[in-house]
């Protein structure tokens, strides 16, 4: 990614005088807007004069060609002026940046940046070097890894200058006007071996493929089961095996996106293709935020069916959307310098929709584990209360990543800030909540994960041991879920049979809840499984609310 740095700006004093440039090096903390392409703009105006990029060498991150600096120079094409200008250029790798410059010796400790004549005739360049930048400890006036040239521009033709790139570096080009009031405009391409993607961003490229292939073995596991037990899905698995899909292709057109920008560059089509990604963002995160508010309400597992409550999470979801698709759009359309108080008009409806889903969400996680340990659920209580702790712990990696970014940002005005992050920029501003975001939907997707028996058991109430440790018992509400998909009355599932012996019951319903601890919600121990196929076809006629004695001996009756 390109950065513009204000190394220098023109200084506001006679032509008389030029070479004292006190402010050429003291505006390093002046960081201008980032320019996301591998070509950047240079002309011959405050925050234009300077751009700056990371690059790779060849070497460190491979390609077909070699790495290098291109700049294109020309007359603005308002000036018919025959007399040609002279330009000042450098060229450097950032490190080498206390080399550019000569110290004047003064108390205030200024530099002379550039030769000409009147640094000339205090001796501190010779005729030889006019119109380069001076160099600091050389001999000779040049320094082998720093280049400058005085650039001559005609109206006949463009200045082309170009500087090989043999090491990874953060490389800056300067440049300024000497001998003309005409000005200049260019361009400055810093192409690298791999392609035309900036060397900040590159590293996303096998990043979102890594992530396209995580998110398509979660897929292809989430299927494996899902075809497995299909005729046992429930409603909120459904959702889940959309949103696994979804994120698979999702993942594919990013890294498609930065795909094409590597190899076509900043085109027409892949601005389009930008807009249709940030699109298909603000979808993943409108779809994200339905998904967890209608799991911590329990859908499908504590309640069957959510009725109109159902519907105000879609709307809240469409809007959410809607809000996240102007906000992107927004985002492309107006910069940071122009936009006004009427960017609030975009943001704020974000934010709102944003902060009701956090406060539902939370509200309704807290309601269902309240219900379940009161109705003494214990199976299912202990289900939600992991999912709360996923998102709590979440939340707190999140805002430590926040502080630590904090700190780090804190130094952002040091002149070696982006040289020194450049790298690893772009992990800390989106690539860890992609794999903060990945690792949440890895463990809901296991925790809600198709098992055998899940509807039954999902559906079914655990009741409660009493004092004497008498039964474990499971009341279905399998009645109430036929009714919800049109089956019709359907038959009920008889209460598993009680031990004639508490302290024996005791034991089993102590053991059978461990086992269903260590499974998920939705599996039911194998001897439970057995014991149900039994009673449904046995005891088919029987009440739900007839005790069931269990023989004491196989063989025997009571």
């Amino acid at each position: 990614m390109a950065q513009s740095i204000q190394l220098f700006k023109r200084p506001n004093i006679r032509r008389t005088s030029p070479w004292r440039l006190p402010t050429l090096f003291a505006l390093l903390l002046l960081l201008s807007t980032l320019v996301v392409a591998n070509e950047a703009k240079i002309a011959d105006v405050p925050d234009s004069r300077q751009q700056c990029s990371g690059m790779y060498s060849r070497r460190d991150w491979g390609g077909s060609i070699d790495p290098y600096i291109k700049v294109d120079l020309n007359k603005p094409s308002s000036e018919s002026s025959t007399e040609s200008s002279i330009v000042s250029l450098v060229i450097f790798e950032w490190t080498d940046v206390e080399y550019i410059g000569l110290n004047t010796g003064q108390a205030d400790g200024s530099k002379v940046y550039v030769c000409d004549k009147a640094a000339i005739d205090a001796k501190y360049c010779s005729q030889d070097n006019y119109g380069q930048f001076l160099l600091q400890g050389s001999t000779n006036g040049s320094i082998a890894s720093v280049f400058t040239k005085a650039v001559t521009l005609s109206d006949d033709e463009p200045a082309t200058v170009t500087y090989d790139v043999r090491k990874t570096g953060f490389y800056c080009v300067g440049s300024y006007a000497l001998t003309s009031d005409e000005g200049y405009v260019g361009t400055v391409n810093f192409q690298n071996a791999f392609g035309k993607l900036p060397a900040s961003q590159i590293a996303k490229l096998p990043f979102y493929g890594g992530l396209a292939i995580a998110y398509a073995v979660v897929l292809a596991f989430w299927m494996f089961l899902y075809v497995q037990y299909r005729s046992d899905i429930l409603a909120v698995q459904n959702y889940i095996t959309a949103c696994a899909a979804f994120l698979a292709i999702e993942m594919v057109i990013v890294w498609g996106y930065y795909d094409v920008v590597n190899t076509k560059g900043n085109t027409v089509f892949s601005r389009f293709y930008m807009v249709f990604v940030a699109i298909l963002n603000a979808f993943r995160n409108a779809f994200t935020f339905f998904l967890l508010l209608i799991v911590c309400m329990g859908y499908g597992v504590v309640k069957p069916t959510l009725g109109s409550t159902m519907t105000k999470c879609r709307i809240l979801a469409g809007l959410h959307f809607v809000f996240g698709v102007v906000y992107a759009i927004a985002s492309f359309l107006v910069t940071p310098d122009t936009a006004g108080p009427l960017i609030l008009l975009v943001i704020l409806p974000l934010a709102a929709t944003m902060t009701a889903f956090y406060l539902w969400i939370l509200s309704s996680l807290t309601s269902t584990i309240r219900n379940l340990t009161e109705r003494k659920q214990n199976v299912k209580a202990l289900m939600y209360r992991r999912l709360w702790r996923l998102l709590f712990i979440s939340i707190l990696i999140i805002f430590g990543f926040f502080f630590v970014n904090s700190l780090i940002f804190a130094d952002r005005n040091s002149p070696d800030f982006i040289p020194r992050h450049w790298r690893s920029r772009w992990f800390v501003l989106d690539g860890w909540l992609n794999v903060v975001y990945f690792v949440d939907f890895l463990v809901i997707a296991f925790l809600w994960r198709p098992t055998r028996n899940n509807r039954r058991f999902a559906m079914s109430d655990e009741l409660a041991q009493d004092e004497d440790g008498d039964g474990f018992e499971i009341a279905s509400l399998a009645g109430s879920l036929d009714e919800e998909e049109g089956v019709g009355a359907g038959r009920r599932y008889d209460p598993v049979t009680r031990s004639a012996n508490p302290y024996e019951a005791g034991k089993d319903a102590k053991k059978e809840t461990e086992e269903a601890e260590r499974e998920t919600m939705f599996e039911a121990p194998d001897d439970e499984y057995d014991r149900w196929s039994e009673d449904d076809d046995s005891n088919a006629g029987i009440d739900e609310s007839t005790p069931v004695q269990k023989k004491k001996e196989p063989g025997k009756d009571d």
